[in-house]
């Protein structure tokens, strides 16, 4: 049925553009204005159906494509005409009959078009979360190149039609479940971001996935430790946190959801700083338990003047984004493998605590955004297989272990594991992993 109407408006488009020299042959006393009337109609709502999908974006979007679509199957059909009609091949003048005719044909068909496409291009790039900076940068560069324009709007309509479907099914999802409420645990979730990074206002550090948690039942709290501090001072922060929450909302223990070192932080805080009680799990998100060795290497080979000019640059920035004392060496000297060998010969798991922890790799550097594409290399030199920053064997702690991966060239990064790009891809969907697992938490009794 979508084919049909799709065909239907591409055929409305090709009349309205074409009418200049198709009167030649035949009226187009009623088909012109009738054929208008549908061109403005089309032009508003391009697909009925796109009308089910579940949020006012999705739509926006949904249509957008529609029209892409439109405007490629009706320019082909206005160019063949145009061929037809400079050979001779159609029951038309001829252009060398009426060439000015013709030539105000190609006009309305450039107008015409336009519409269609602007149309379609501005709804897309309004409302697509997927299609990225990349995409929409390559899409402009490309616009006005032959060939090349063809290949970027196609690979645009790929990227955003799929994630129309994906994501009007994950609205689907979230409906037929909603009673269920599989993400409400006993105690509220609380999430601790790693290193570099803070929760607060300037950027979400966990995408998509607090949303939706919370969609599901959960009750999120966040940790906002310093983002470059040691080990010892966020957890002091962490537990100030934890106690704050619990004297809030009386909810006697908290569910630590922790990424990279603010798994570290973590177990510090539940260990060394009387916070156990008060807390009844903790999931560790690829945080480097066993350190990096690269991250020994590289603090060995720099100069303490290379060290302290990085360090000056990164402190200088991170106090801008909130860090009220921040310090870039001590942060990552907390990571490197000699320091985390020290540590975990004196932090040791509280037994009412129950730990589990999370792991993932890149299948090959290519696919990890910048900067991990190129840190992937280096971490491999040192610590083996990773996820663009920490080795595979760095990741195991407690009693359950997952490490995780995608079949083919991309794997799961460092930053994918938070969702820290917003990025649907094929084989794993972190939004729904971080679901099953708080769910697996509420099956716990936690």
């Amino acid at each position: 049925m979508q084919m049909m109407v799709r065909l239907f408006y591409s055929v409305i488009i090709f009349l309205v553009a074409n009418y200049v020299t198709l009167s030649e042959r035949i009226s187009m006393t009623i088909i012109l204005p009738v054929s208008t009337i549908f061109f403005l109609i089309m032009n508003i709502v391009p697909s009925v159906s796109n009308l089910s999908l579940n949020s006012k974006r999705l739509r926006i979007c949904a249509n957008g494509c529609e029209l892409l679509k439109l405007f490629l199957i009706s320019t082909s059909l206005c160019l063949i005409y145009l061929l037809l009609g400079i050979c001779g091949c159609l029951p038309l003048p001829s252009v060398t009959q009426s060439p000015y005719k013709w030539l105000f044909n190609v006009f309305i068909i450039i107008v015409i078009e336009n519409i269609v496409f602007w149309n379609g291009i501005i709804r897309v790039y309004m409302t697509s979360e997927q299609l990225g900076i990349r995409y929409r940068v390559l899409g402009i560069l490309c616009g006005m190149i032959p060939i090349a324009h063809l290949l970027a709007l196609g690979k645009i309509l790929q990227i955003v039609s799929k994630e129309v479907i994906v994501e009007n099914e994950k609205i689907l999802l979230n409906q037929s479940r909603k009673n269920e409420r599989i993400c409400a645990t006993k105690y509220p979730i609380l999430m601790v971001h790693g290193v570099f990074f803070r929760d607060f206002r300037y950027f979400n550090y966990w995408g998509r996935i607090p949303k939706q948690l919370e969609e599901n039942g959960a009750t999120i709290f966040y940790g906002n430790q310093q983002s470059a501090e040691s080990v010892e001072t966020c957890a002091a922060e962490l537990k100030k946190c934890i106690l704050q929450i619990i004297q809030e909302t009386g909810c006697e223990k908290v569910n630590i959801i922790a990424h990279s070192k603010g798994g570290l932080d973590s177990r510090y805080a539940i260990s060394m700083l009387d916070v156990a009680p008060y807390v009844a799990s903790l999931t560790t998100i690829n945080t480097p338990h066993y350190g990096c060795e690269f991250a020994d290497y590289l603090l060995n080979k720099m100069s303490d003047k290379q060290k302290n000019a990085i360090a000056k640059t990164y402190n200088a920035t991170l106090s801008k984004l909130g860090d009220p004392n921040p310090d870039f060496l001590k942060a990552v000297s907390d990571l490197t493998a000699s320091a985390c060998r020290k540590r975990n010969e004196y932090i040791k798991d509280v037994p009412d605590v129950y730990y589990q922890s999370v792991g993932s790799k890149l299948n090959i550097a290519s696919s990890g955004r910048f900067p991990l594409n190129f840190s992937h290399h280096l971490v491999k030199a040192f610590d083996g297989a990773n996820d663009g920053l920490v080795g595979e064997k760095s990741f195991i702690w407690g009693e359950h272990f997952e490490m995780l991966t995608v079949q083919g060239i991309r794997g799961i990064s460092h930053g994918d594991m938070i969702d820290l790009n917003r990025e649907n891809f094929d084989g794993f969907d972190v939004r729904e992993y971080f679901v099953q697992l708080v769910a697996d938490l509420k099956r716990r009794g936690f």
